[in-house]
């Protein structure tokens, strides 16, 4: 099992603007459909991360819903206006080993 993180860590003051759109994706169905998605938002560390996080069986599985889901044009007209709100970011894929 491979769990995906993409963690963006957006401009001060924005995090309403992206829960916004978060909300328009989430119930757009622009994020993966796979079990265990969540989008979570940080409560220590560094503030004003948004991070969502997938888990795949294979990193197969991973490279054809990133395909198919950054190809999509629903997917790149949302992109554009998050994409805004965002200082940097980071991928994290980590193994499961237990």
């Amino acid at each position: 099992m491979y769990i995906v993180r993409e963690i963006f860590y957006l401009q001060f003051g924005r995090y309403k603007d992206a829960k916004v759109l978060i909300d328009e994706a989430t119930h757009g169905g622009l994020f993966p459909q796979t079990p265990g998605n969540r989008v979570l938002t940080d409560f220590t560390g560094e503030s004003y991360r948004l991070i969502f996080e997938s888990s795949y069986a294979a990193l197969a599985d991973f490279e054809k819903e990133l395909a198919k889901d950054m190809g999509a044009a629903d997917w790149k007209g949302w992109y554009e206006k998050f994409k805004v709100l965002v200082r940097h970011s980071e991928r994290e894929i980590l193994k499961q080993i237990s």
